[in-house]
């Protein structure tokens, strides 16, 4: 379970490191360009890849979308954490496991049965009642919701070209994974090339050093994520559950009691509901197999 902890952990922190780049005006996006390298790195530290099995066969196009989508939606995290606080956004990113789900029902013809419908049912009330807004927030509500709906929507796609990727037996899944960092890196740092020559920004010091710790947190997420399944290999809806529970848990208490976010009686209620989805979902795994 250690290793379960530990990536819960590092996921939270990349959250509450999001939430303190507006007071300490960190540039978001060049933060984001150091942590892909710095991810990069590491992947090429701890999972060896072999770059000589590299060929132009391999799935370019999902390795290229995944680069564009990995630092946007990275974008669309930071400003919903701002916008909306930990809470909410984590619990936009945790059920965005609603969409692979349907993906492996329509694109990749799995099973479903009575409790992942229970699941996705509960889910999807999980996320209006989580997102309910008092009627003096409405001036800034609608805009405030396109940033965890792109959460939800982006992590959705993401997860399902991961699992894309998985299914690729060519090439080792962490290799693929070195390719889309590498990827994901270069479109960043285009990005903030583009932003420098046109006056939006300006390279700062503070920004290498919040994405140097931000890709730390963010390879360690990953990298205990994989260990936790490799130790429970029997067990991977143990690392599921956990995982997703475990985050939704932990960003509701950091950011409540730490951040003193406000939430109402409804979107405590919501909160409530995700966990449960999370739970059938979770025994659903279970009664498949």
């Amino acid at each position: 379970m250690i290793y379960i902890i530990l990536s819960i952990c590092c996921s939270v922190t990349v959250a509450v490191l999001l939430k303190l780049a507006k007071r300490y005006q960190i540039s978001v996006i060049q933060a984001v360009t150091v942590n892909y390298f710095i991810a990069l790195s590491l992947c090429f530290l701890f999972f060896r890849p072999d770059v000589n099995l590299i060929s132009s066969a391999d799935p370019w196009s999902v390795y290229i979308v995944l680069a564009i989508l990995l630092p946007s939606i990275f974008l669309f995290l930071a400003a919903s954490v701002k916008k909306l606080g930990i809470v909410k956004t984590d619990i936009a990113q945790r059920l965005s496991l609603f969409i692979p789900i349907l993906a492996a029902y329509f694109i990749f013809k799995e099973g479903f049965n009575h409790l992942k419908i229970a699941g996705l049912i509960i889910g999807f009330a999980a996320i209006i009642l989580t997102f309910l807004r008092k009627s003096d927030h409405q001036k800034t509500g609608k805009e405030s919701l396109f940033y965890p709906i792109m959460v939800f929507v982006g992590f959705g796609v993401i997860d399902v070209l991961f699992k894309q990727i998985a299914l690729y037996k060519e090439l080792p899944y962490t290799t693929s994974l070195f390719i889309v960092f590498g990827l994901a890196f270069i479109v960043s740092l285009l990005l903030v090339m583009a932003m420098v020559v046109a006056g939006k920004t300006k390279l700062q010091l503070i920004n290498v050093v919040c994405g140097f710790i931000l890709g730390l947190f963010n390879f360690g997420n990953i990298l205990f994520y994989m260990k936790a399944h490799k130790v429970l290999a029997n067990n991977p809806s143990t690392v599921f559950a956990a995982m997703n529970l475990g985050v939704i848990i932990a960003g509701t208490f950091i950011g409540v009691m730490v951040f003193k976010e406000k939430l109402s009686k409804i979107n405590y209620a919501g909160i409530i509901l995700a966990i449960a989805a999370v739970i059938f979902i979770t025994l659903s795994q279970h009664a498949v197999r």
